[in-house]
């Protein structure tokens, strides 16, 4: 029953789902009416407010570029290729593949949102090696599992406002940083936490699609599994000269690259000894950077591998200032306010997380990045809070705060399981070489975001902080 429910969703999705491009420019239009109908914003203004915005993604954009074909360039590499070969030993049916990377996928996100990445490289080697795994369900099972980011290290808002002179206290919204251990070290993160451990694998073995014909990842390589590129180290000796040349030594020198490497490793080590556990976006890519200059050695063999990680990511390159424009106009409208602001307005103290949960959700699906959301709809939630708060003991209020910002968190990172836009981190890795679109995933993902949604609704409205 649950299996064809599934393969259900998945259908009405195909016929009825567009390209990720053709739903960023819907919602760009559902964005900008609705600025002008609810807000009064003048036309011209929602135009400049969409070409301000356009630009404003520019930096994030590019940073997830370089995410992709950093991480994807690790993967190429011939250590990497053996550790995923000694793992099929042990993994060869394709149940123990789909709870692997669920499992791997959840424990990597933990660390960093950005290491689905990594999920995505070994879900496809994966693939490739172990026989009637459905790929597109495979793909699903990765984008779930990365929805683990917003309870680990790497979730942006809880670290932003664990920082000092952050946004929020310099617009008098908080007269003090939120430790940690109200936020991502609180009762309610781990039970969330233990939710995804426990509920996620077992909930996706129930939905295994029965019908495999067409969807394992040669049938839909076609043609395309027989084109053999051949290794990145053959590529390598085959542009060397016929005669011996100082340009060929320096393209292959491992000890040039290997100072180079040196070099890099000397700084992450000073960076974390210096800042801590500080795992941001530029520090993991060049994380991956120096580790791909270990693991390919050379020059030469480091940017075959790049050229190679960098063929799909055509996607990123020219999406991201869309979403960016529909970011825009709900930050410089005051749309994403007015919207915070109505729902903080029917909240109660007992119905507030729930109220920040739903709110977190529904603007994700016009700003799809934690940090922007919550600086448009946060300072209305928190001073909501604050003021259902009023008379009570300041302790008890800033769990209330932590546990609102908690649920905007939560909901944020839950609807990405209806919104694209983040497969655009997957799709250019597991969709190599195949005609691949984000209606073809996102239909085994309602059953999980709808049994999600119901429990995660419960666990912010009563487990404890």
């Amino acid at each position: 029953m649950i299996k064809e429910l599934g393969e259900k969703f998945t259908d009405i999705f195909k016929r009825n789902m567009p390209d990720a491009f053709v739903f960023a420019l819907i919602l760009t239009l559902i964005t900008g009416l609705s600025a002008w109908i609810w807000v009064g914003t003048s036309p011209l203004v929602i135009l400049e407010s969409w070409y301000k915005g356009f630009w404003m993604l520019l930096e994030f954009g590019m940073q997830m570029v370089l995410l992709i074909i950093t991480g994807y360039s690790i993967a190429l590499s011939p250590l990497l290729s053996r550790g995923i070969d000694r793992s099929t030993r042990f993994i060869q049916t394709p149940r123990q593949v789909y709870v692997f990377i669920i499992l791997i996928g959840i424990l990597l996100t933990l660390i960093s949102w950005g290491w689905v990445v990594v999920t995505a490289v070994i879900a496809r080697e994966l693939a490739m090696r172990v026989k009637g795994v459905n790929y597109l369900y495979l793909i699903a099972c990765v984008y779930l599992s990365s929805g683990m980011w917003v309870t680990g290290l790497s979730s942006s808002i809880p670290l932003l406002l664990n920082t000092d002179n952050n946004f929020m206290i310099r617009a008098e919204v908080l007269s003090d940083i939120i430790p940690i251990k109200y936020t991502l070290g609180s009762t309610l993160n781990y039970a969330v936490i233990i939710l995804f451990i426990t509920l996620i694998p077992f909930l996706m073995i129930l939905l295994i699609p029965k019908n495999n014909k067409g969807k394992e990842l040669s049938e839909l390589l076609g043609k395309e599994k027989d084109i053999h590129l051949g290794t990145i180290e053959e590529e390598a000796e085959g542009l060397k000269l016929p005669f011996k040349a100082v340009s060929d030594n320096l393209n292959n020198s491992v000890i040039l690259q290997y100072l180079i490497a040196l070099m890099g490793l000397f700084y992450i080590g000073y960076h974390f000894i210096s800042k801590g556990f500080d795992l941001n976006l530029n520090i993991m890519i060049f994380i991956f950077v120096i580790l791909g200059l270990i693991l390919h050695k050379t020059p030469i063999r480091f940017g075959i591998s790049m050229k190679r990680a960098s063929s799909n990511i055509s996607g990123i390159l020219f999406q991201y200032p869309f979403y960016a424009g529909i970011m825009g106009i709900m930050i410089y409208t005051g749309l994403g306010e007015k919207l915070a602001g109505w729902m903080a307005s029917v909240a109660t103290i007992d119905t507030y997380p729930f109220f920040a949960y739903i709110t977190g959700g529904f603007v994700n699906f016009a700003i799809p990045s934690a940090g922007g959301e919550f600086a448009v709809v946060g300072p209305s939630i928190i001073n909501a809070v604050k003021e259902i708060g009023s008379g009570l003991p300041e302790e008890q209020v800033k769990a209330m705060i932590s546990r609102a910002v908690l649920s905007i968190a939560y909901g944020e990172s839950l609807s990405n399981l209806l919104q694209p836009f983040y497969l655009l981190l997957i799709i250019p890795v597991m969709g190599a070489g195949i005609k691949l679109q984000a209606r073809d995933v996102m239909g085994y993902l309602v059953i999980p975001f709808s049994i999600l949604f119901i429990i995660e609704s419960i666990l912010v409205l009563w487990i404890p902080i």
